[in-house]
């Protein structure tokens, strides 16, 4: 709340922006508002410049800027710029959105926002002497990046980092600094509104060469001229309650329109909006609130059924600026609530043995029996078994022991047909070994007395006949597709005697059955086919001879299903042994045949061409009939 001081006939409500002025004539009475610049100085019109100097010239301080384009590798913290001491009007802001984010580390180590890869909530954090905004926009309507704002000054080095997770979208980062020639605006004492002096009076002293015109005393400074006289002016009756009653709150000026003689309170739309003095904030009750526990919602419990646990979160908060930000445990009174409780969301179900057990399952030896076992919750009712402890379940199903069984030799009764239509034949029957509970058992486990299963028998006398009996069947001819089978027919007559194989016709009457028969084993697949080897490329000494070699499918057409590695060759050598001369017609004018006696072996010497040289050949033959011949040589 302003004061309102008295100073002749001038009324000066302090403590706002805004002065009311209060003339007093003889004739009338006005109200004439006028705004305070930042020297408190009604009309001065000063403003403080961007270094916070009071009518300054902004050459108290430098602007320093950059923007941070470094394209990174790695993932993690990477540092931006260093803010010295001193800095004020900080602001460090992402050009763009991205996955990325802004971290403070002081220059003595505390993590201010964003350390030790833990991510905090936008809000208000206190650091290096000063509070940062720290702002991080809607991620989904909004593509503005991070900013890191401050009013400074700071304390001590501030070290700014990016968290990088994804290409940089860039940073810009600016902040100011004091000029190092600059020196502290001070504020002129000739220009304040000081008190009333001893005599009660309000003065206003100015000094020589200030640029400020001195007033005398009781002489109001010159109103502006008006327009017209109005009726209805505005008023200051006070301000606001304060919007909280600690962390800083806030307080606004209330003006009310009020006749301008009579002071009453009028409605407000008497009074001309236009000239109604804008309000003005004021902060208060700035002392800190007392930090409390801010407590969480309990967790689930960790179990459906029985003893289990449950956690919250539980956090010391202080609020500033309507603002709740988290502070150390420290700074709260109370005893810090319990994070973790044991909880039971109901009794959990058990297993119970509703029958007694079955009787065994055979009458002799080992077998099994049962009983029910069922989960049951709490109220009696039977339910699913994953609602009980499966570790814990009774048995339902055991073994049992009903004792020794009894075993006998069981047959049945013999065939009714004999084996032979005539003459001698066999009767057959069944033979098994049981126990007294019809199970099988292997046939020596009931002894050696073993009953017979065959017996002889005869159907009389066999008259003679002929008939036509087969062998069995041949294997298929063909490994695949169509082949053929044999099998032996023959025409045999039985008698007394036996059989005797008789000629075919001895069984013409008779239909005989077929000796062949198409048989399919299966689908042919591709197989390879060749032809013949040709002529050899050479009579001696190693030549070759070549074949072709096809894969043909079942219907002889061509096909690449063959298996390789079965392929033919389809290339070989031939007539590897030397060659011999070769005496032909043409050479026989060069033979000379020379006989000689040399016991009963001749020697035969052959002149011949061959390779263009002539060679010299001696036959020793052990025999030679010598044809009796005129020979002059």
């Amino acid at each position: 709340m302003g004061t309102i001081s008295s100073r002749g006939n001038t009324l000066v409500a302090s403590s706002y922006n805004y002065f009311l002025l209060e003339v007093i004539d003889f004739s009338c009475v006005s109200l004439v508002f006028q705004s305070a610049g930042c020297d408190d100085l009604l009309g001065s019109g000063k403003v403080p410049d961007k270094c916070g100097v009071c009518g300054g010239d902004n050459s108290a301080c430098k602007l320093v800027s950059g923007l941070f384009q470094h394209s990174l590798a790695k993932v993690g913290y990477h540092k931006i710029v260093e803010i010295p001491p001193g800095a004020t009007k900080i602001n460090v802001t992402e050009m763009v959105k991205s996955r990325n984010y802004l971290a403070l580390l002081s220059r003595s180590g505390r993590s201010i926002i964003n350390g030790n890869w833990a991510i905090d909530r936008p809000g208000m954090y206190e650091g290096v002497g000063t509070m940062f905004m720290y702002r991080r926009p809607n991620e989904i309507s909004s593509r503005s990046g991070e900013s890191l704002l401050a009013e400074g000054p700071t304390n001590e080095i501030l070290d700014v980092y990016m968290i990088y997770q994804q290409p940089n979208p860039s940073v810009h980062y600016e902040f100011l600094m004091p000029s190092e020639n600059a020196v502290e605006a001070q504020r002129p004492e000739e220009n304040r509104l000081d008190g009333p002096d001893a005599n009660g009076r309000s003065t206003l002293e100015g000094q020589e060469g200030s640029g400020v015109k001195s007033i005398p005393d009781n002489q109001l400074p010159e109103a502006p001229p008006l327009n017209r006289v109005r009726e209805y002016n505005w008023k200051l009756s006070g301000s606001t309650d304060c919007s909280a009653s600690c962390g800083r709150g806030s307080r606004y000026t209330v003006f009310v329109c009020v006749h301008r003689v009579t002071h009453t309170h009028v409605p407000i739309g008497l009074c001309d909006s236009n000239t109604k003095p804008s309000v003005q904030e004021e902060p208060c009750n700035v002392q800190p609130c007392p930090a409390f526990w801010d407590i969480g919602e309990w967790s689930e419990c960790s179990k459906t059924c029985g003893l289990g646990l449950q956690h919250r979160q539980v956090l010391c908060r202080q609020v500033y600026a309507n603002r709740t930000l988290n502070t150390h445990s420290s700074r709260c009174r109370a005893e810090r609530p319990e994070t973790s409780s044991t909880c039971q969301l109901k009794i959990c179900s058990e297993w119970q043995i509703r029958s007694d057990w079955s009787p065994c399952s055979v009458p002799c030896g080992v077998g099994q029996r049962s009983r029910e076992v069922h989960c049951v919750s709490n109220v009696g009712d039977i339910v699913a078994d994953d609602e009980c402890n499966m570790k814990l379940r009774p048995s339902d199903v055991e073994n049992c022991d009903a004792g020794p069984c009894s075993k006998s030799w069981f047959f049945s009764e013999w065939s009714a047909r004999c084996s032979a239509d005539c003459g001698v034949g066999l009767r057959t029957r069944s033979v098994v070994c049981l126990s007294d509970h019809t199970s099988a058992l292997p046939l020596e486990n009931c002894g050696s007395d073993r009953p017979v299963e065959t017996q002889s028998c005869n159907s009389g006398p066999c008259e003679s006949h002929t008939e036509w009996v087969t062998g069995p069947w041949t294997q298929c001819s063909a490994e695949c597709g169509v082949g053929s089978q044999h099998r032996a027919v023959v025409c045999l007559m039985s008698s007394d005697e036996g059989f005797s194989v008789m000629p075919a016709f001895e069984c013409s009457s008779l239909d005989r059955p077929i000796s062949q028969k198409n048989c399919f084993i299966k689908t042919c697949a591709a197989k390879w086919f060749h032809t013949d080897w040709s002529a050899c490329s050479k009579s001696c000494e190693s030549g070759y001879r070549v074949r072709e070699v096809r894969c043909l499918s079942k219907d002889h057409m061509t096909s690449d299903r063959c298996e390789q590695t079965l392929k033919p060759h389809e290339r070989e050598e031939c007539n590897p042994e030397p060659c011999l001369p070769l005496i032909g017609q043409f050479l026989r004018e060069y033979m000379n045949i020379k006989w000689h006696r040399q016991g009963k072996a001749r020697q035969v010497y052959l002149y011949s061409t061959f390779h263009t040289q002539w060679q010299f050949k001696v036959l020793y033959i052990e025999e030679i009939k010598i044809i009796k011949r005129n020979k002059n040589n």
